[in-house]
């Protein structure tokens, strides 16, 4: 009897137990990933239309013009959302960060980008987006300390070469003098979108850039009046809606939500759906500007689909 007893004790139970498996990621944790990576995709098709509507604002619009009016608007928008919901200043250790943000993504991006397409076209001007996914991705190793997986480098780098091969074919073979500012706003856009991707972790993505677009402003209004005293400005339907476009679209609502999805699904995730960010760019080139494709454009276009894909589904 002391046997069995002692053969059917909790103890013995215990022991004889197999190990609990782990659950399953909870049905909340992969709604918020979906919903993530909709935010980011958003971000990515309104990013998409930043190079035609800057082309379309150019014919309106002198370059510096153009960039201080379209962060003045911006800023506009962001101030009144902040004033109108009443929050509040982000603390002192933040405001490095918002700098970061603001001197890449608010400031150096768009006027980079702005002078290089006075010279170039905006199929050429995808290359800089063609190389934005890598290097965001390096950014964020080297200030987040997440460290993707090799499959993931391997998906971003195939990736990056196909779009630079399509881009570059695309435009004869040649680098363009524009190409200077085109890679000097590949590095500062990668180094903004990585800060404001740690910070969004912290503060509502909205914020993140409504700060550092308002906290430009005593840049951007006093460029915008001297810019508007020199550069001549025709009104004309292409011009105004470029300027409206880059203002709401690109420099605020776009961010909104792209920042709100890096923070969902991690910088590397997301910095990877910007991979089909200049074959979007290429179709809009052709609806909008009027210029023309290759039939390369739907193999690459699935060759990068298919890295999307992979560097989705790896792990850090």
């Amino acid at each position: 009897m002391r046997a069995e007893s002692s053969a059917t004790s909790p103890t013995s139970i215990a022991v004889s137990t197999p190990p609990a498996v782990a659950p399953a990621p909870p049905a909340a944790a992969r709604s918020s990933q979906r919903l993530g990576t909709l935010q980011a995709a958003l971000g990515v098709v309104a990013f998409s239309l930043t190079f035609p509507a800057t082309a379309w604002g150019l014919e309106g619009f002198g370059p510096w013009v153009l960039v201080a009016v379209r962060s003045v608007l911006a800023a506009a928008m962001a101030g009144g959302c902040l004033l109108v919901l009443r929050v509040r200043l982000p603390e002192r250790r933040h405001w490095a960060g918002l700098a970061v943000v603001a001197a890449g993504v608010v400031l150096g991006f768009p006027m980079l980008t702005t002078l290089a397409l006075e010279t170039s076209t905006t199929s050429h001007a995808a290359v800089v987006v063609g190389l934005l996914p890598l290097t965001t991705a390096v950014f964020s190793a080297l200030r987040t300390g997440v460290r993707p997986s090799r499959t993931f480098w391997a998906a971003a780098l195939a990736g990056a070469a196909a779009v630079l091969a399509f881009t570059i074919a695309q435009s004869g073979g040649t680098l363009t003098t524009a190409d200077t500012y085109l890679f000097a706003a590949l590095v500062v856009c990668a180094a903004g979108y990585t800060e404001g991707g740690r910070l969004a972790r912290i503060m509502p993505g909205w914020q993140v850039i409504g700060w550092a677009l308002v906290c430009c402003l005593p840049l951007t209004v006093p460029a915008a009046v001297v810019a508007l005293s020199y550069e001549p400005v025709v009104w004309n339907a292409h011009g105004v809606a470029g300027v409206l476009w880059v203002a709401a679209g690109s420099q605020f609502l776009g961010l909104v939500v792209w920042y709100r999805g890096m923070a969902a699904v991690g910088i590397p995730k997301a910095s990877q759906l910007q991979l089909a960010q200049p074959l979007l760019t290429l179709v809009w080139s052709v609806l909008l500007v009027g210029e023309h494709l290759t039939a390369a454009a739907p193999l690459t276009a699935a060759a990068v689909l298919v890295c999307i894909a992979v560097t989705q589904r790896s792990r850090s």
